[in-house]
């Protein structure tokens, strides 16, 4: 059981020296990332960059202890930061009372946390998998651009910008601050640096074994960019700094929590849906990059791992954290084998709090803003977007309808809009499920699709119809009683213009129908009384067990009678061509 809870109790017996070399190399890589990213990404969700250091400290920790995935990193991550940000300060004005506002985000990571565990315990893993993949890649897309969009702020040196994340209020905000007061300097050096950690990135990619550049490439921005304002003085010209972080051990924040007051239903929603985005994101990161070194992960064990790191954040300083794709391809490449690499990466970031921090003082903000900018490339998926289009357009609209509502809208229009649409979907194909007139193959003894497969003969007189619907419900029971009765009518029609009779079979494969509700009951009843009035008979073929238990309670199968339920569509067929040929010998 500890194991289970404890994985690090299973793999930690065999952990090797040899190991530990490739984890060490690995974790100082991520921890030069970690730390300029994670100032950077408190500046976004309005903390003090101390905040983001902070949480790249206690969660990693919990999540090396309780985790199952070896290469993901843990700490904030842009898209959870810009959430918190965009949401909180519509209740918690950070620049009016930045302590209630950071109180607020403390209390907002223990509901997250809180949420995430039980999702874990009760196995409430399907309710991330409401987000589908189209609607992850329109979301992430659509906040790239807002934050992007956002970092104008840092770059141009503005003092007054609008909190709203919606791309109209972004411009509107810059352009009409262009009449006030910016630094040429802050843009020249952000857009510098900006270029640099583009090009670094650039090379990591081209060259797989240079992957150790865009991962230090942030440190070094940091660096010399510091060096650079301290030697000038630029500082006094204009270009804005970090100034003060406080340094240290993280501070215990239980006594900061808010759990009572009218405010605690508000952080209990922002909870929730910070809860599901981190998840989702966190569960797919670590998904990508088990398969390729070919282990599974089990969902529900990453859900309460990571709820219990972020309720262990929430009382000591933290906020929202969760698995960063480009820190995990960072960590992946540089050659890690367990979540060791993790350790020493907050072991690094912690070790930077108590010794460096106070030279950070003169760190332009401008940095902090390229740094983000350089993260958000690998949010837009254009090419995912394309093979979405083109693989299924009904999915694809999930994926803009949740890109357009992060960008024009808001970030929770933007996730509402993408469950809704993914709902939609999902309401669409259960009320109109697909229905297939059924054929025999020549030479065999299978029937299929007469529409995939034209070859396939129809039987004269027969009507053979597969549901291909999970459920025969409330939701689709007289669509598809309409569809057949419709169909019985066409053959009707055409039978008696080529020469005498009509149908006198329909029969159902129902093999691809799990269950059966007392609408789905009626429907049949309804179905079998119309068949009798065209003289025709109703059979059954190959229902599951659930179905063939319900339709004997209601005593359907006493009035079709026992002898018209079948194993499979041929036998069915067969035994209606007897009874036909019967019929006629007996006339």
């Amino acid at each position: 059981f500890l194991q289970g809870v404890f994985p690090i109790l299973r793999w930690g017996r065999d952990y090797k020296a040899s190991k530990f070399k490739n984890d060490l190399m690995a974790g100082l890589t991520l921890a030069s990332l970690s730390i300029p990213q994670s100032i950077g990404y408190a500046n976004l969700a309005k903390l003090d960059p101390q905040y983001g250091l902070y949480t790249s400290v206690i969660p990693p920790l919990i999540y090396a202890i309780m985790g199952s995935s070896r290469e993901i990193a843990i700490g904030p991550v842009a898209v959870v930061s810009m959430l918190l940000s965009s949401m909180i300060a519509e209740i918690q004005d950070p620049l009016a009372d930045p302590v209630a506002y950071r109180n607020f985000v403390f209390t907002v990571t223990l509901f997250a946390g809180t949420f995430q565990a039980l999702f874990g315990l009760f196995r409430l893993g399907f309710l991330v998998d409401f987000l589908s993949h189209a609607s992850i890649v329109g979301f992430m897309g659509g906040a790239a651009i807002v934050i992007g969009l956002q970092q104008l702020k840092g770059l141009l040196g503005i003092s007054h910008f609008t909190t709203k994340t919606d791309v109209v209020s972004v411009l509107h905000s810059a352009f009409t601050s262009i009449d006030h007061p910016w630094s040429p300097l802050n843009f020249v050096l952000g857009c510098s640096f900006l270029i640099f950690l583009l090009f670094a990135r650039f090379i990591g990619r081209r060259n797989k074994k240079l992957f150790w550049f865009p991962a230090i490439a942030p440190l070094v921005s940091v660096i010399l960019s510091t060096l650079i304002v301290f030697l000038t003085k630029a500082d006094k010209h204009g270009v804005k700094i970090v100034r003060h972080i406080k340094g240290g051990l993280n501070r215990s924040s239980v006594h900061d929590l808010q759990l009572s007051g009218p405010q605690v239903g508000q952080a209990a929603k922002i909870g929730l849906i910070s809860a599901i985005v981190a998840l989702t994101e966190a569960i797919a990161v670590g998904r990508s990059f088990a398969s390729i070194k070919g282990y599974h992960i089990d969902g529900n064990k990453e859900m309460l791992a990571i709820g219990f790191m972020n309720i262990a954040g929430s009382l000591s300083s933290c906020y929202v954290a969760t698995g960063s794709f480009s820190r995990t391809a960072v960590n992946f490449s540089a050659g890690c084998q367990t979540l060791v690499s993790n350790i020493v990466m907050s072991i690094t970031v912690l070790v930077s709090l108590e010794v460096f921090t106070r030279l950070l003082y003169y760190t332009p903000t401008a940095i902090l803003a390229s740094i983000i900018l350089s993260a958000l490339p690998g949010l837009i998926d254009i090419r995912g977007a394309y093979y979405i289009w083109k693989v299924d357009k009904l999915d694809f609209i999930a994926c803009i309808g949740a890109f357009f509502g992060v960008l024009f809208a808001s970030v929770e229009i933007g996730l509402l809009a993408a469950v809704t649409i993914s709902f939609a979907r999902i309401l669409l194909n259960a009320i109109r499920p697909g229905i297939e007139a059924l054929g025999r193959l020549p030479r065999a003894d299978v029937y299929c699709d007469m529409n995939q497969y034209p070859m396939a003969v129809k039987t004269p007189g027969i009507l053979a119809v597969r549901i291909n619907s999970a459920l025969l419900c409330f939701a689709n029971a007289n669509f598809i009683r309409e569809r057949i009765l419709r169909w019985v009518t066409e053959e009707v029609n055409e039978i008696k213009e080529s020469t005498e009779g009509g149908i006198k079979a329909v029969i159902l494969d129902v093999s691809n129908v799990m269950n059966i509700d007392t609408a789905g009951i009626l429907a049949l009843e309804e179905l079998h009384k119309e068949l009798l009035v065209h003289e025709a008979q109703l059979a059954i073929a190959n229902p599951k067990w659930q179905v063939i238990h319900k339709l004997r309670l209601a005593k359907f199968i006493d009035r079709i009678g026992r002898g018209w339920i079948f194993l499979t569509v041929s036998e069915a067929v067969d035994a209606c061509v007897s009874s036909k040929l019967t019929a006629l010998a007996n006339c």
